[in-house]
């Protein structure tokens, strides 16, 4: 007997609501903050505004040195939206006074929060868009794509990456920091819903406060060793040209107000270190030095090479960097430590399992280096207790370990 062949066409995907451009703001463009005066009326609108605030800041990452704010944007009901010049107006407390108790929207808040704290200006709560999109389990989670899914709104995003320490701003980068708040507190509105929904409001409301609380990175010890292309260079000779070119470029660029890489990039200061040139015309020689503004300098880097070439044998750094606090690389543990080695991969496991049950990325239901350390170095006696221990003292949110602590004893346990 024959089977029966099914005719019937398989049942479409739903066809996702097309996407309407978001061109310009409701009330306009506003004029740029730049006065005390005009600080002054925009704290007092902000005070008499109701409900959350939404925030953004705009940096001149790979134009200018460090990640200083160059324009802040906010926008709240019955206050309308602000563009503050940070540059022209340094200390902008008085504004985040006003809004003390107030909840702050942003976008990857753990971007903007150092800088603005830099302006006086501090939150006392936070609601981070895009974290909260990453608890949800969408797939893309940058600022135009959430507004799209949340609203069904096109948000252009074609002046992310401009020189924002230019002045004037040109009026096209004004409209689109204004359209950065414009629809921010509704898309908080929608993701809040979406997260009480799946029982993730208070997951939500833990990561917002640890990304509001967050301590200042520690810098690193050697940030040098961080050049791109590093790796090629074995010897401390060379490792020393490398250290030195890179305190050179460093100073340079902090004097004016340059990104690094703009001054030197990371290939040329590879490329003297294997060359080792010995005058400038052997330096300007090779083809990473031959650009104009980096031939215009090639005595400063010259010097710097000079330098390191003269340093006496005991001054050298080694050719392996600081030691590391935590773990070995995990490639090595099946041959260092069999057991940590299982751990890891029973652990890695459950992690997966959790992820997929919950839609929520691996690293956001627990930092990777937390679990390698966990599995590295684990509690004794290793039952659910002192691993939720350990991963509260490395920093864990109590919705992680309430979630991971008990599956990740017993996984130990039959490792």
């Amino acid at each position: 007997m024959e089977a029966e062949v099914s005719h019937e066409e398989p049942e479409a995907e739903p066809t996702p609501p097309p996407v309407v451009p978001l061109l310009e703001p409701a009330d306009g463009v506003p004029p740029v903050v730049d006065t005390p005066a005009a600080l002054a009326a925009t704290v007092a609108a902000f005070a008499a505004g109701t409900g959350p605030v939404a925030v953004d800041a705009e940096r001149a990452s790979g134009y200018r040195y460090g990640q200083r704010t160059y324009l802040v944007q906010l926008r709240r009901e019955d206050a309308g939206t602000a563009l503050i010049d940070p540059i022209a107006l340094p200390d902008l407390s008085a504004l985040s006074d006003a809004l003390v108790g107030v909840e702050w929207v942003l976008h990857a808040a753990s971007q903007d929060l150092p800088g603005l704290a830099e302006q006086g200006m501090r939150p006392s709560r936070v609601f981070d868009t895009e974290l909260a999109a990453r608890l949800l389990g969408m797939e893309r989670v940058g600022l135009a794509a959430v507004v799209a899914d949340t609203l069904g709104l096109g948000l252009a995003k074609e002046h992310s990456a401009v020189d924002w320490s230019t002045r004037p701003l040109p009026p096209e980068w004004l409209r689109y920091a204004a359209l950065d708040v414009e629809v921010l507190v509704e898309v908080r509105q929608v993701l809040a819903e979406r997260l009480a929904v799946s029982g993730k409001a208070e997951w939500a409301r833990q990561e917002f406060e640890a990304v509001r609380t967050a301590p200042p990175p520690v810098p690193r010890a050697e940030p040098w060793r961080r050049v791109s292309g590093l790796h090629t260079i074995r010897d401390a000779r060379r490792l020393a040209v490398v250290r030195e070119l890179y305190a050179t470029r460093d100073r340079n660029a902090r004097e004016r107000d340059i990104s690094p890489g703009r001054v030197l990039p990371d290939a040329a200061i590879v490329a003297a270190a294997q060359a080792m040139p010995r005058t400038v015309g052997q330096l300007t020689a090779l083809p990473a030095f031959m650009g104009k503004g980096t031939r215009r300098r090639a005595a400063l880097w010259q010097g710097a090479i000079d330098r390191a070439t003269a340093l006496p044998e005991a001054e050298l750094p080694a050719t392996r960097g600081p030691a590391s606090d935590g773990p070995p690389p995990p490639r090595a543990w099946a041959d260092r430590d069999p057991a940590a080695a299982a751990r890891l991969a029973a652990a890695r496991a459950v992690v997966a399992e959790l992820s997929e049950q919950h839609t929520v990325p691996v690293e956001n239901l627990l930092q990777p280096d937390l679990l390698r350390r966990l599995c590295w170095s684990p509690p004794a006696p290793l039952d659910a207790a002192a691993v939720a221990a350990t991963l509260t003292a490395g920093g864990a949110r109590a919705w992680q370990v309430e979630l991971l602590a008990d599956r990740l004893a017993a996984a130990f346990a039959t490792a």
